[in-house]
């Protein structure tokens, strides 16, 4: 008589246990690194927001701005008409002079012909992950850190 070969039930039950503890540990990384990779692409955006606007000003030799409206949790550049909208679980907060505020919850941070701009800084807050954007009043460089310094 042949000895019939194969897996118990049981055997099948573990090994399907254990592939679905490793599925479900590699989605937890994926979904929690999603908070993450978000806030720091939106950063980035804004950061290449900000850099067009410097280089558009310096080609066309007229200010450009960045305007950021905190009532709506978007920003726009102002030679364009597009507005660049923020998921609504990020916060933004927005740093600069008082002559950049309007009284509707916006503020700007705009660069000039020679490369200089009003300077300040924006906030990006997600849960406990900040993303700070700092512009340079002098020189308009712009930087991303990781939190707010």
């Amino acid at each position: 008589m042949r000895k019939a070969r194969g897996f118990t039930l049981l055997e099948l039950i573990i090994v399907l246990l254990i592939s679905v503890m490793a599925f479900g540990a590699v989605a937890y990384r994926t979904f929690s690194g999603d908070q993450s990779a978000r806030i720091q692409a939106a950063a980035r955006d804004i950061a290449s927001a900000l850099r067009y606007a410097r280089g558009q000003a310096l080609m066309s030799e007229v200010p450009v701005g960045v305007a950021v409206n905190l009532a709506e949790n978007s920003y726009r550049i102002s030679d364009q008409d597009k507005i660049f909208r923020l998921p609504a679980e990020m916060s933004i907060s927005l740093v600069v002079a008082e002559e950049e505020l309007s009284p509707g919850g916006e503020g700007a941070i705009e660069f000039f012909q020679d490369g200089s701009s009003t300077g300040g800084h924006i906030t990006l807050q997600w849960g406990g992950l900040t993303r700070r954007i700092d512009v340079n009043w002098v020189t308009g460089e712009v930087k991303i850190s990781d939190a707010a310094s």
